[in-house]
């Protein structure tokens, strides 16, 4: 009878010696729970996608706060009381969205009214181009849909159309102005909501507490290099005489929140702009000059920067740039490192088993130990010389 009662019992450990867990009364199979698990997945990213129009705002908004506390707990400090320093945070905020919002209409505006100036010169370019496939035995039909597809004037009623678009997202604008008030007052009782939390589950605090960190750094090193890169394009293309330079340079500046690929979409508008004006070889001009500026800083020096800041490696930061998207559209691809620190945060940073995830994520191949002692250097053993010459150290 004690013989036969200990039988499951050996043949569970033995399972789990095997890898395959502890049985359990009515489990399901190991393929089967992956199969639902990539099912809810899907069906968790469809919902995400659908409701894009909320989420993104939602999490600009909690974004921009995060950007700004700082400045709340300086001032609380210095001794602010915490309405003066809760309005300043307010204000700050609404600074920001507001100009970057001017900024980006004023820009659309003044390009839609300068495209039409150049509806000559895009007229003669494709008819050179038309002569020139002509010579190299382009059929007449490919030749039309070609001349129609480079007709400037349907460029200017797309940014048209993008500006009724922008100006359409009035009822967003405002719901992410509310969004931001909202946040900010309620960050000045922050700190006592994750003591408490902490209290709990610290390591869901430490997880947020870098996820903040991280997207401050973030936010801060590519604020840095887009400003210096705006700087420089405007001044290039100003000396080169590109129409609205400053509106690349503004292009420019918020098209280097988006990783790696910022860069292709901030040369496209100046180099064709560039080829109405002044033909190829100002067009080559330009893209060179980009190349130089934009390829080398935003592509090489700042994501250095990055990866130290938030700790994810380039090609991570690829591909949750393609991810988020065509998850949430432009702003997605806008908000890519902030989301990914996100969900590194609530994923893998609360969960201490999941460290092994930490090296294929970060940037660099070891994290330095900050309880290590500090190295000191070794010398190599020298056979002495005379007296007067002590070794000299390597």
């Amino acid at each position: 009878m004690n013989s036969s009662a200990a039988i499951p019992v050996n043949g569970a450990s033995g399972a789990a010696s095997n890898g395959a867990g502890p049985a359990r009364a009515g489990g399901l199979p190991r393929g089967l729970e992956v199969l639902l698990g990539a099912a809810a997945i899907v069906v968790v990213f469809v919902g995400v996608q659908a409701m894009a129009w909320l989420i993104g705002p939602a999490f600009l908004a909690l974004i921009i706060v995060i950007a700004v506390a700082p400045v709340q707990r300086w001032l609380r400090i210095k001794g602010w009381p915490g309405w003066a320093s809760t309005l300043v945070v307010v204000l700050a905020v609404y600074a920001i969205v507001l100009s970057l919002a001017l900024a980006v209409i004023i820009s659309i505006a003044r390009l839609g009214t300068e495209l039409p100036k150049y509806a000559g010169q895009s007229s003669s370019l494709v008819d050179s181009v038309t002569a020139q496939l002509t010579k190299l035995g382009v059929g007449p039909e490919q030749i039309k849909q070609a001349a129609s597809s480079l007709n400037i004037g349907k460029l200017a009623e797309l940014i048209g159309g993008l500006l009724s678009s922008v100006a359409g997202l009035a009822t967003n604008f405002v719901f992410l102005i509310a969004l931001l008030l909202f946040l900010s007052v309620e960050s000045a009782g922050m700190p006592e909501r994750m003591a408490e939390i902490g209290a709990d589950r610290p390591t869901v605090v430490e997880a947020l507490a870098k996820f903040a960190y991280g997207t401050r750094q973030y936010l801060l090193v590519t604020t840095v290099f887009g400003f210096i890169v705006a700087v420089l394009d405007t001044i290039a293309l100003t000396i080169m005489g590109i129409p609205l330079a400053i509106t690349w340079g503004v292009l420019a500046f918020v098209t280097n929140y988006i990783p790696n690929v910022g860069f292709i979409l901030g040369v496209v508008p100046p180099a064709l702009l560039g080829l109405l004006t002044g033909g190829p070889g100002l067009m080559v001009a330009v893209i060179v000059v980009y190349c130089v500026l934009n390829l080398v800083i935003q592509s090489i020096i700042q994501p250095r920067f990055i990866g130290d800041a938030v700790g994810l490696s380039t090609t991570l930061t690829f591909v949750a740039l393609v991810f988020w998207a065509w998850l949430l559209g432009g702003l997605g691809a806008i908000l890519a490192i902030p989301l990914t620190l996100l969900i590194k945060a609530l994923l893998i940073d609360i969960d201490p088993k999941a460290a092994w995830a930490h090296a294929l994520m970060r940037s660099t191949e070891k994290v330095p130990d900050p309880n290590a002692p500090p190295k000191v250097k070794k010398f190599r053993k020298h056979r002495l010389e005379p007296a007067s010459e002590p070794p000299t150290p390597v």
